[in-house]
């Protein structure tokens, strides 16, 4: 069996290529958003032009992220979604949610100060998290059966 894995969230941290390189034995294709701070802010001004008012600057990129987010998700077997700690990340809990909606196996992945507040994220998962290591492990069972790699 192979896995297709989104990995959503936030991009300060190297928790993805934490999991990537955990599950580098595993038969598993990630995907995720672009992760380029400035890249995916700008997309949208740099592809369809500029605008003078940030609103419509950050309009115009959350549409052209959102058509690689929507295929990521739509695609994927599982979802793993980060909540880290510097940012209220909105466009993460809408990444959940969505993925929720389409009915994705969903992991949720953040730090015990976070279990209040994201307590009906949590609730729709179906595992959450607080370590990348945790994610490979879930993974491997998934795939394999095993509890070690």
């Amino acid at each position: 069996m192979m896995l297709k894995v989104y990995l959503s969230g936030e991009i300060h941290t190297d928790w993805r290529e934490e999991i990537m390189a955990g599950a580098a034995d595993l038969d598993v294709a990630f995907s995720g958003p672009v992760t380029d701070h400035a890249a995916s802010d700008d997309c949208g001004v740099a592809i369809l032009g500029a605008e003078p008012d940030k609103f419509w600057h950050d309009h115009k990129g959350a549409k052209l992220n959102a058509i690689r987010t929507r295929k990521g998700i739509e695609d994927a077997d599982v979802v793993v979604v980060r909540f880290g700690d510097k940012y209220k990340q909105w466009n993460t809990a809408f990444d959940a949610g969505y993925a929720a909606a389409l009915g994705k196996s969903l992991v949720i992945l953040h730090g015990p100060d976070h279990a209040h507040a994201l307590k009906e994220v949590d609730a729709a998962a179906l595992a959450v998290a607080e370590e990348p290591r945790q994610v490979v492990a879930i993974l491997r069972y998934v795939l394999t059966g095993g509890l070690t790699g």
